[in-house]
């Protein structure tokens, strides 16, 4: 029943503080009805009761709702986009970028980030700010290691020099792991850090009601500093660029005016 979800959304709001009404409700609700289901719940009522009082259920939601599906240099003709066109634009006159990767889910994005910059900085001083939601995705990130899979688009060269084999997984090196730093940040109910120079933020925000969409774009760009950049998914390009202080500096790149 809707109004079994509608309650379920309620309390959760109420219990951490992500309101899921500010998501796609028919991909949102057919989402969590799978985990419910597959759990053995009746209804959204029980499920919640047992969120609360089971940890490892709690995070499996977590999860669930985060989407936490990511790979290292995603979508690889971007990041170039990205390293030859975007990158050295930022550059001028900047001997060091403030960089945020939003919803960061597992960090292949700000570890790609890091590796990009490091053609350019000392790693010593590189700083990639990377936030999730979820707490679970953000250990995993932290301890970085990765399934083959994850690694199927990195440069040669790179995956020789920050990624040490270990059995089925790859392990990233210190060096590159030193250069993020992670955080616990709802994009829907917490405070924006500022001045950075480069947000990226891809693939999170097609999840989004259109409402709470238009309020992260312009979140993000009072967070930029004039000239900085926003870097967003395949599916996110935003239409309507100038209403929020921005302009088109490449395709899924956004600089504010």
């Amino acid at each position: 029943m809707r109004d079994d979800y509608i309650t379920f959304i309620s309390d959760i709001k109420k219990r951490t503080g992500i309101d899921l009404a500010l998501y796609k409700e028919k991909q949102m609700k057919r989402r969590l009805t799978t985990l419910r289901d597959k759990r053995g719940f009746a209804n959204f009522n029980d499920y919640y009761k047992a969120l609360i009082q089971d940890e490892q259920l709690y995070f499996e939601f977590l999860d669930r709702m985060t989407i936490n599906v990511s790979e290292f240099y995603r979508n690889f003709n971007r990041w170039e986009t990205f390293r030859t066109k975007v990158l050295p634009t930022l550059m001028e006159g900047n001997d060091r970028l403030k960089v945020w990767s939003a919803a960061c889910s597992t960090g292949e994005e700000p570890y790609t980030i890091a590796m990009i910059l490091s053609d350019y900085f000392p790693l010593e001083e590189i700083t990639v700010h990377a936030t999730d939601i979820d707490e679970l995705a953000i250990q995993r990130a932290m301890e970085g290691v990765y399934p083959e899979r994850s690694l199927k688009e990195v440069p040669r060269d790179k995956k020789e020099k920050y990624f040490h084999k270990k059995g089925n997984f790859y392990s990233l090196s210190d060096e590159i792991k030193r250069c993020v730093q992670f955080s616990k940040h709802n994009l829907l109910a917490d405070r924006y850090r500022s001045s950075y120079d480069l947000i990226v933020c891809r693939n999170v925000l097609i999840y989004f009601t259109e409402d709470a969409k238009n309020q992260v774009y312009d979140w993000f760009s009072q967070s930029l500093v004039e000239g900085g950049v926003l870097f967003v998914g395949s599916t996110e390009q935003i239409f309507n660029p100038q209403s929020f202080n921005f302009e088109v500096a490449e395709t899924f790149f956004y600089e504010k005016q």
